[in-house]
């Protein structure tokens, strides 16, 4: 745990001067020159505290008020907007320092002894601490791809002591650097500002000009395009560091990622090795296809063979599984196997009981599901991944698991030996999976999010949070690429078409295309074009998997969707 502390410390301090950092650097060295002689540890302590802030506390607060995270970005460029502003304009900064005085000598009153010079405001600190805090929601993206795995919390995961303390020592790494900058910037630049206000005044306008360019999403392509003409050393300073065997181990611990199944020899079907004792079905906020919505237990379905699923309605891998679920779970029951599914959801959306409920019914699932929102089954067993099938004996034993879509005839035999070792006999011939589509087995077009989170593969560049418009489509597209054009409004784990003309195009090598779509309210369309001729057209209105593309094998087209203004896009798969 130290260790990684320290690791995050010095990262933080060397991401402050990397090219991620360049959009900040102005705005902390205009507002750090500037006002009374406590503004630059305001910035920084500040700073620190959003950051943290940031990366660990405020997804769970998003999540439960249902706000986009866009929401830290037009904040922080207001904060820049309002005191770059006042920089400029004397009346202003008049303004905002007697707001601020007014509310911190509240405060101050209070306590014994308080000053004068900490009441009215006049040392910057409390100011600067205000500007650091919008910085901190800018600067947040900057941690280091493999440390943001650590640090940065999704709802789904608990809060963590370990994680709260690792974002704190990057920021605060972070934050000193800054403050030195600001510091030796101040006693360069002092003289100057005791003869003229144009030194302040440049610094206010730069602030204002970073303000604008981040509305308009100039930052995050500025540090794409200097990020992809710098080598990897300069773009992630700690990117060695991160690989180093002592420092990375520390950081899979604190993932907790690695699965307590996953890696162990499956043995043959007749004589499979116990992996460990099964944990049991936690924290579900309710249960499909049991008597009444009752929960089960592991302890209830002692005696019987046991395979808990682990799948979410819109992956279309799990889709492509439950034709031989459902097969297994018709030929088996009455011979004591049973299927558990567990539904942890990958989108919000995916966490509407109504919502999920229905893909039950509409997949024909009739054995028992657990709907896992809060993810406690699927850490309960380390799992990371949709689909995934841990097969457990009459004892309650773990003996077999399979991550992904294949190797049915070895998982049905694995059925059929644990089921014969618990003494159940006749099985007859094996099951037969009615309506099975089977992936193809060439190197296809790999799945991409539309999300800024997890986008992979846009000609754009950098996919980030924000309305924006990304202009004309462009001509050729490279393989297995993708692009936006039009206007969008781009969140974490989606993207919303906000015009006419917004479309997007994809150069894939694939039998099938599927998207997962949605449209709030009402029924939209999306049309469908393979090389420039139109397909079909999709009516979207419930959240889930689309199939755009159907052909009678794997082929490399050009897909065209134009999207009608309000349909939501969340991720592209292909089969």
């Amino acid at each position: 745990m130290v260790l990684l502390m320290l690791f995050a410390f010095i990262a933080g301090a060397a991401t402050a001067v990397s090219p991620c950092a360049l959009p900040v650097l102005p705005v902390v060295f205009a507002a750090g020159v500037t006002g009374g002689r406590k503004r630059p540890l305001g910035i920084a302590l500040g700073l620190a505290v959003s950051f943290t802030f940031a990366v660990v506390v405020l997804v769970y607060v998003l999540s439960a008020l249902g706000l986009p995270d866009s929401i830290l970005r037009t904040f922080a460029i207001a904060v820049l907007l309002v005191f770059g502003l006042s920089l400029v304009l004397p009346k202003v900064a008049d303004r905002v320092e007697f707001q601020i005085s007014k509310m911190t000598s509240r405060g101050a009153g209070k306590v014994a002894g308080a000053t004068q010079k900490s009441a009215d405001g006049k040392d910057g600190f409390w100011s600067g601490f205000l500007v650091g805090a919008g910085l901190g929601f800018v600067y947040a993206p900057c941690a280091g791809p493999i440390l943001a795995g650590v640090i940065t919390a999704t709802a789904s995961q608990e809060f963590s002591s370990q994680r709260l303390l690792v974002a704190l020592a990057y920021g605060l790494g972070s934050a000193i650097t800054f403050f030195v900058l600001m510091i030796g910037g101040r006693k360069l630049i002092a003289p100057l500002m005791q003869r003229s206000q144009r030194i302040q005044m440049a610094m206010g306008l730069s602030m204002v000009f970073v303000a604008f360019a981040m509305f308009a999403n100039l930052d995050t392509r500025f540090q794409t395009e200097i990020a992809s003409a710098l080598p990897s050393a300069i773009v992630n300073p700690t990117g060695g560091l991160e690989k180093s065997e002592a420092v990375s181990d520390d950081l899979a611990a604190a993932r907790g990622s690695k699965s307590r199944f996953a890696g162990k020899e499956a043995g043959k079907p007749s004589n499979l090795p116990v992996l460990g004792t099964a944990p049991d079905f936690v924290g579900n906020e309710r249960w499909f296809n049991t008597a009444s919505g009752e929960p089960l237990t592991l302890r209830q379905l002692r005696g019987k063979v046991v395979l808990v699923d682990f799948w979410t309605y819109t992956c279309i891998n799990c889709i492509r599984t439950q034709p031989y679920l459902k097969s297994w779970y018709s030929k088996y029951k009455d011979k004591g196997f049973v299927i558990v599914g567990v539904h942890t959801p990958e989108f919000p959306f995916e966490r509407k009981a109504g919502n999920v409920q229905d893909a039950i019914k509409q997949a024909g699932i009739t054995y028992p599901v657990a709907q896992d929102n809060a993810y406690k089954t699927w850490d309960a067993y380390s799992n990371e991944y949709w689909p995934a099938h841990y097969l457990i004996d009459a004892k309650g034993r773990v003996r077999a698991t399979h991550f992904g879509e294949g190797e049915y005839k070895r998982t049905e035999a694995q059925i059929r030996g644990l089921l014969a070792e618990a003494g159940k006999g006749q099985l007859g011939g094996e099951a037969k999976a009615k309506n099975a589509v089977m992936p193809s087995k060439e190197n296809i077009t790999p799945e991409t999010y539309l999300g800024a989170a997890r986008a992979q593969g846009f000609v754009n560049g950098t996919i980030s949070p924000g309305a924006q418009n990304f202009g004309a489509p462009p001509s050729d597209l490279p393989a297995s690429t993708f692009a936006y054009s039009g206007r969008w409004r781009i969140d974490d784990e989606s993207a919303t078409a906000l015009s006419a003309d917004s479309r997007i195009d994809a150069n894939f090598h694939a039998r099938r295309v599927y998207l997962v779509l949605g449209s709030p309210g009402r029924t939209r369309s999306v049309s469908v074009e393979l090389d420039g001729r139109p397909l079909k057209v999709v009516k979207v209105r419930d959240q889930k998997l689309y199939n755009l593309v159907d052909l009678q094998g794997v082929e490399d087209h050009r897909l065209t969707l134009r999207v009608a203004p309000g349909v939501t896009g969340f991720a592209f798969t292909f089969g």
